[in-house]
């Protein structure tokens, strides 16, 4: 478990560097596709980039757009898990407004001094970003109304106790609505990594009955997981959702 973080933590400080010392993302490189393959920054529709800091946007390494899946409403309070450059944190404070509140949570420092400096550069103070694992959430039981992440708890080695956090975190009638990477149900554990690495974004893939089973599991109900594009053989970028009763 050590080796594989540290190997994930390595990845996207080199990323975030890349941003901040050269002016690009490593982009698809993080996810082991090219960008038609459906990674980076042209998931999110043209106006939600045109109002973002261009570091934000360079540093966008998930599947999906995680914002317009939660359907956030004003008031609310958001976790992003795994919130890299800050690209959904920043989207997500301004969709929950003033009062409302987005943290974000990510275990690299060279993400979060971006992350903060891009939610300074956007203008929104209803943000706080966090270091910590996603298996461990350095916040308080029943804190937040929705958890979101973009392309990252494939990453983590331990799903498991993924799903329970986010269920210990959530109030009664939150939700989940989280974009990730899910494989083909036939494909086994050693077919996945040969279409790609774990700390890319494929090799950690759960299939889709692992991943509605695993999120069942942990208490959730009304789950989706529901695919959007193949970013490699037979694995998908998907959708899904769920709700704490």
């Amino acid at each position: 478990m050590t080796e594989v973080r540290e190997r994930v933590r390595e990845r996207y400080r080199s990323a975030a560097l890349d941003v901040v010392q050269q002016g690009c993302g490593c982009g698809p490189a993080c996810c082991d596709g090219p960008t038609e393959t459906g990674f980076g920054a042209e998931l999110y529709a043209a106006a939600d980039r045109a109002a973002l800091p261009d570091a934000a946007v360079l540093a966008s390494l998930g599947c999906g757009n995680p914002t317009a899946v939660a359907e956030l409403r004003e008031g609310e309070t958001v976790l992003d898990l795994g919130s890299g450059g800050g690209i959904d944190v920043i989207l997500s404070a301004r969709r929950v407004g003033p009062t409302g509140k987005a943290f974000g949570l990510d275990m690299t420092d060279e993400m979060l001094e971006l992350a903060r400096g891009n939610a300074a550069e956007a203008g929104v103070g209803n943000v706080e970003f966090l270091k910590g694992y996603i298996e461990e959430v350095p916040l308080p039981d029943a804190s937040v109304d929705v958890v979101i992440s973009n392309c990252v708890i494939n990453l983590s080695v331990d799903k498991p106790k993924v799903f329970a956090e986010i269920a210990r975190l959530l109030r009664p009638g939150g939700r989940l609505g989280v974009t990730d990477i899910v494989a083909a149900d036939e494909l086994t554990p050693r077919e996945r990594a040969e279409r790609g690495s774990y700390v890319g974004c494929i090799a950690g893939a759960l299939s889709f009955e692992e991943y509605r089973s695993g999120l069942e599991r942990a208490g959730f109900e009304a789950i989706q997981v529901v695919p959007t594009h193949e970013v490699a053989d037979r694995m998908y970028g998907a959708i899904v959702r769920a709700g704490k009763p």
